[in-house]
């Protein structure tokens, strides 16, 4: 009896989320359908949705791999090596410093955690120019360890894995530690497990977010070859016309990793975020 009453309610909620979902990939509808487009129809008649099987082919999708002699997958090469190394430090470290301030006792703690909410408030846009000029004088303008090591580390995934952590009894740390478990196979062997959850929440976000960062890999470097994905599909918009023969494939293209991690993780993100973002 009680389904039967919840079934209107379900109902509308599976209404809405699909509506809402619908509504969520129709840009990415328009960018597909335009991939397979000559740029020429583009200029003529705009993006959208008309399906021409007349003018529709594969074309725009061979251009990637022989225009500007693969460029492209240049840029593709270092946006997945950037975030590969730029997601695996900033989980190891951060997940490091929030069990730090979930799990010991220290005096000031409670500053440092302070000081970890304050650095998640200030705007991005205010640390460009200091991380500018220190990468400049390190003389790693230009280089993967520029792009790279300013967002090794990420205040929201320290705030992150400290909430999450303060919810896990430390009767698990307390245990091993009887055992005669020194401190780095305790966060190992024993809590990294537990912190899976977390792990799999933050592995999407923060790849997403490397992934798609634009503003300070188009500052620190200039060199074509050295460029990320996003600043290098800008460079296909100019004043003087846009180069949507590569630009629209090119975006298709760059949704797929992010769309394979999220589906390979998308348990792990759901767990996460529900369970890590309540605790504390």
């Amino acid at each position: 009896m009680k389904k039967q009453k919840d079934l209107p309610q379900r109902v509308v909620i599976f209404v809405i989320c699909t509506l809402t979902a619908a509504f969520a990939l129709v840009p990415f509808f328009f960018m597909l359908i335009s991939s397979f487009k000559p740029g020429q129809e583009l200029m003529r008649f705009g993006i959208n949705l008309k399906i021409d099987t007349g003018v529709m082919n594969i074309n725009n999708y061979r251009l990637l791999f022989t225009e500007a002699e693969g460029i492209y997958f240049r840029w593709y090469l270092n946006s997945a090596l950037i975030a590969f190394v730029q997601t695996v430090l900033s989980i190891g470290f951060s997940s490091m410093v929030g069990y730090g301030l979930a799990v010991y006792r220290f005096r000031m703690r409670g500053l440092v955690f302070a000081l970890v909410m304050i650095v998640m408030m200030v705007p991005v846009e205010i640390l460009l120019l200091p991380l500018y000029k220190l990468m400049i004088n390190l003389r790693l303008y230009n280089t993967y360890a520029g792009i790279i090591l300013p967002y090794a580390v990420s205040p929201f995934a320290v705030f992150f894995f400290r909430q999450y952590l303060a919810g896990i009894p430390r009767d698990y740390v307390d245990a091993a530690r009887i055992d005669g478990c020194g401190e780095f196979r305790i966060y190992g062997r024993i809590m990294l497990p537990l912190m899976t959850p977390a792990i799999g929440a933050m592995t999407i976000l923060q790849a997403m977010g490397s992934w798609n960062a634009f503003v300070w890999p188009m500052i620190v470097t200039g060199a074509r070859e050295m460029m990320t994905l996003p600043v290098g599909l800008q460079t296909m918009i100019t004043p003087y016309g846009n180069n949507y023969n590569m630009l629209m494939p090119g975006a298709v293209l760059a949704v797929i990793p992010i769309a394979v991690i999220f589906l390979c993780k998308q348990s792990s993100f759901i767990d996460g975020m529900t369970i890590g973002g309540v605790k504390g």
